[in-house]
Parts: structure tokens; C-alpha cells; sequence
């Protein structure tokens, strides 16, 4: 990688205002009532809708006089489709002076979708990233927005990123502006303890990657210097964004093979949204690489697989999984840009491991052991991919430019294609 004429000097970071701890979604009414507002929209899934969480969280508004309704209209794993017939419904009930996520990371996103498209004209594709969409940015600031995760991994509450499937084109791509970011990120683990093992375990990796990506990103002084209007969310590894990740690969360390197994560990569940908080706030910031951008084509172009402990009613690979089955590879091709970062990542994951006599193979070996020890599927092939289908998960690989240009060395066609060939199969 180059040496800028010009290095930057300056790294940003921001976050949202925090409430953590059991019972802190009991509060959201009274948080909701500083900003003054009188009518909320609270978005969720349908099987979240179901466990009576959302209308418990719209219910106890009503004490702060605002009236607040419930949209269980999210998709698992949102599309282009999905997301502009929420928008069409919350443009048709509102006009919403706030907006309440009760959910995953679909959730989140569906709900930052609707916030974006109700305060700004346009429509959706006008806002997806280039090279997919527009990539315009919004003129008018967004209503509050506060997210309740009720799942531990994906860190949207915490991120200025929509994630979403543009079917057409089955590609995953996403939106990314700064005012994205919720307003409020309310994390409660009592509401955790519904998410089954399947979901804990995917989710999970997501919040492992998000951690070891940011970790081992490129850090913020080997890009070009930016002006002001230029700088962007994702600047690189830095030691703000240093200081949350090694805390969150800390807390997964004791915790994460816990919660998959014994799902009502309330410690291990309150470390798990720890984690996913911390993360969250790393990654936010610096930015994530290779195997979140690997993880956009294999979910998009899925054939038929269906995960355990999600909705079985389409074929899906879920986020978090579907970053995990390059990760180990992915990390094995970037050790020789920052192997100290590397190997100390290694180290907090897995404090009692012994080290290779290659130090490369240490951090592959340990996300390798874990992904066994908590089923997630041994590499893309199984989850249906095979040798003919590369080409076609390196195009979709390469369209996020984005997410590649965080990585610590330069990747090229050839490299992903490598990484997906070794993928096939990881143990």
C-alpha cells in the first residue's frame, strides 16, 4: 500500500447516546419526552412483534402523552422491497415525530430507511451506495431515532450504515451517512434471553468480526488527508475505535460459547450486549474490510440453504454467518500487514490458547475452534456454494469499494478469489 504525499492527521468518531442495563427499555417514554414528542412509530419484525415487546415499549409512552403505534412489517434480512413498502406505510400513517426500533440489526435498518425516506424526498435507490445507487446525501436532518436491539451482534445500533438485499441485482449493499446514527441506543440483555442458539451464535460472529475487523484496519494516518466535507464515518483503525474492540474480543472471550450453550446465563447474555455495544462503537468508526464485504455477496446471491433458529420460509444466510465463513482466511491473508495486531487479537480471544509455530495460523485457528464449538457452518460450501459459483461472489466482492478500501493491504480480483477458494471448506 502507497505512503500518502499528504497522511491524514485527523481521525473522528462518534456515538450515540447510551442507556444501558436490565430493564433500561422500560424507559424509552420518559427519554422520548425530552425531545418533545407527540406521535412515534415503532418498528419491528414479526417475530419479535410476537413476543409482545414492541406494543410493551409503545404501551408505556402513553404515560408521557405520546401516542405510539406499532409497525411489524420488517423483513429478516432487509431488501430493497421490503424497505420501500415500510417507507410507503409509514408515509401513509405519519407524519411520525420519532421513531422507535424494537429488534435486530433488520429492525434497526428498516427503521433508519423510514426515518431517511420520511424526512427527505427521493427514493431508496437515490441513497444506496455507489456503485449500486446514487449514493446522494440526505439534505434535511433526520427525526430521533432510538434503537432497542433485542439481538447481540449487529451493532446497528451504534453505526450511520442501512444494510440492505437489492433483489434485482442480487447484491447486499447498504447506505452510509452520519446522520444514520440512532439518536438513542437502549440495550437491555433481559430482552436478549428470546434470541435461540442459532441466532446467538450468527449474531455473535458478527459482533466478533466487527471487533477483529476494526482491529485490524488500516489505520487512520495512511490515507490521504481529506478536507472537512470529505471525511466520512469509516477513517480507519484508530485509539479510540483500538480501545472498544480489544475491550469487546475480552468480553467474548468468556462469554459467547456461554450463551449459545446455556442461553438463559444472564451474565453471559449481559457480556454478550456489552460486547455488541463496544463493537459497535469500534467498528462505527473505523470501519470493517474483507470479510464483511465477502459476506454482502454470499447472503445476496444465496441458493437454498436455511439456517437453524431463523424463519424458514425463504432461503437465507444470515449476516453474521455469512461474514464468519471467510473471516479465517480473510485474517490469514491480512496477518502480514499488521501481524502484532494480529496475533494480540488472538491473544484476548483465546487467553489460555496455544500459539502455532506459525504466528499466522493463530488468529484463523482460534475463529476456526470457536465457529465448530457453536455450529456455524464449515465454509461456503456449506451453505451451498461451490467452485463455479466464485466468479460471481468476487464481482459482488468487488462492488463494495467501500468496505475493501479499509482494508490494511491492497486486495485485488485474484486475492478474494483465493479466500473464497479456501473457504470452500474451513476444517
Amino acid at each position: 500500500m502507497s505512503t500518502p504525499t499528504t497522511p491524514e492527521s485527523v481521525f473522528t468518531y462518534g456515538a450515540p447516546q447510551l442507556k444501558f442495563g436490565n430493564g433500561a427499555s422500560d424507559e424509552i417514554g420518559y427519554d422520548l419526552s425530552r425531545y418533545g414528542v407527540r406521535r412515534v412509530l415503532v418498528v419491528t419484525d414479526p417475530g419479535v412483534g410476537a413476543t409482545g415487546l414492541p406494543q410493551r415499549v409503545a404501551d408505556q409512552m402513553k404515560q408521557f402523552d405520546i401516542e405510539a403505534h406499532v409497525f411489524d412489517g420488517a423483513h429478516v434480512e432487509p431488501t430493497d422491497v421490503s424497505l420501500e413498502h415500510a417507507v410507503a406505510h409509514a408515509r401513509e400513517t405519519g407524519p411520525w415525530d420519532a421513531f422507535v426500533a424494537v429488534g435486530g440489526g433488520s429492525s434497526i435498518d428498516t427503521a433508519k430507511a423510514i426515518n431517511l425516506l420520511t424526512t427527505n424526498d427521493g427514493e431508496l435507490m437515490d441513497y444506496i451506495n455507489v456503485p449500486v445507487g446514487q449514493g446522494r446525501a440526505p439534505s434535511t436532518p433526520l427525526k430521533p431515532l432510538v434503537a432497542v436491539p433485542t439481538t447481540t451482534g449487529t451493532g446497528s445500533e451504534s453505526t450511520t450504515i442501512c444494510v440492505l438485499d437489492v433483489l434485482s441485482l442480487k447484491v447486499k449493499t447498504g447506505i452510509s451517512h452520519g446522520w444514520l446514527r440512532p439518536t438513542l441506543a437502549v440495550i437491555d440483555p433481559d430482552l436478549t434471553f428470546t434470541q435461540p442458539p442459532g441466532v446467538t451464535a450468527a449474531a455473535g460472529m458478527d459482533i466478533l468480526c466487527h471487533a477483529l475487523e476494526s482491529y485490524t484496519a488500516r489505520w487512520y494516518t495512511t490515507y490521504d488527508r481529506k478536507a472537512p466535507e470529505q471525511r466520512v464515518p469509516y477513517c480507519g483503525s484508530n485509539p479510540i475505535s483500538d480501545m472498544w474492540s480489544e475491550k469487546a474480543l475480552t468480553l467474548l472471550a468468556g462469554s459467547f460459547r456461554r450463551a449459545v450453550r446455556h442461553g438463559d446465563d444472564a451474565q453471559a447474555r449481559a457480556d454478550m450486549a456489552m460486547a455488541a455495544t463496544f463493537a459497535g462503537m469500534g467498528f462505527g468508526n473505523a470501519g470493517v474490510h474483507i470479510p464483511h464485504a465477502n459476506a454482502y455477496p454470499i447472503a445476496g446471491q444465496v441458493k437454498d440453504f436455511h439456517p437453524k433458529d431463523y424463519p424458514a420460509d425463504e432461503p437465507m444466510v444470515p449476516h453474521g454467518m455469512s461474514v464468519a465463513l471467510t473471516a479465517p482466511e480473510a485474517f490469514r491473508f491480512t496477518f502480514d500487514a499488521s501481524p502484532e495486531r494480529h496475533l494480540r487479537a488472538a491473544w484476548l480471544l483465546a487467553p489460555n490458547a496455544g500459539e502455532p509455530a506459525d504466528p499466522a495460523e493463530f488468529l484463523p485457528t482460534v475463529l476456526a475452534d470457536l465457529m465448530r464449538d457453536i455450529d456455524i457452518p464449515n465454509g461456503i460450501g456449506a451453505v451451498g456454494f461451490t467452485d463455479g459459483d466464485i466468479p460471481d461472489l468476487v464481482a459482488g466482492t468487488m462492488k463494495q469499494q467501500r468496505l475493501l478500501a479499509t482494508c490494511p493491504k491492497e486486495v485485488t480480483e485474484e486475492d478474494i478469489a483465493g479466500i473464497f477458494q479456501r473457504s470452500l471448506s474451513l476444517w
